[in-house]
């Protein structure tokens, strides 16, 4: 997949899209100061460099009925690649968990759980979490409220491209681009 160079623009056009997936190319490239047709070239260049991995709504747990945010970390008993790789491949295939990171420490893994109440979250640690292969140990913690959400990453439109960028890209520091500017 091959890296787009990230100017001011490119970066605007990522934080109003994770702010906004919905926006037209129209509204968007008004935000940005271009015009429609190269907004929308520049949108296609960074979903095809994996930028932008996808679009999605922002649903409400509560009224769909998951009132319980459960966050489990998970200690395996072999951390071989291929017992890491099949644990992964469990976990996504479990609806209930909505995100799955490895992590470095004592606890191998964290896991975000969405369950009805905790009796349904119960059901589910003692039928398919704790009894799945591999797994040693389970230590739940219940999230009583969230009082910060914020979807994506944070993106300052005025930040220099990062030096891991200029290097996939030839330009190894912000001389050489003044130099050959």
């Amino acid at each position: 997949m091959a890296r787009v160079k990230l100017d001011r623009i490119d970066r605007q056009i990522l934080r109003d899209l994770q702010t906004d997936g919905r926006m037209t190319n129209v509204e968007l490239a008004k935000r940005v100061g271009i015009s429609p047709p190269p907004c929308l070239r520049r949108v296609r260049a960074l979903e095809k460099a994996g930028y932008i991995r996808g679009y999605h709504a922002d649903v409400d747990a509560e009224q769909l009925g998951f009132g319980v945010t459960v966050f489990a970390q998970v200690g395996l008993n072999s951390q071989a690649e291929s017992d890491l790789e099949a644990f992964e491949a469990m976990v996504g295939s479990w609806p209930e968990v909505s995100e799955c990171h490895m992590l470095a420490g004592e606890t191998d893994f964290l896991l975000k759980i969405f369950a009805e109440d905790w009796d349904s979250y119960q059901r589910f640690l003692t039928t398919r979490l704790t009894p799945a292969p591999n797994v040693g140990h389970v230590k739940s913690a219940l999230a009583i409220r969230s009082s910060k959400y914020t979807p994506g990453v944070p993106i300052d439109v005025d930040a220099p491209t990062p030096k891991s960028l200029r290097a996939q890209s030839g330009d190894a520091s912000p001389a050489t681009r003044k130099k050959s500017a």
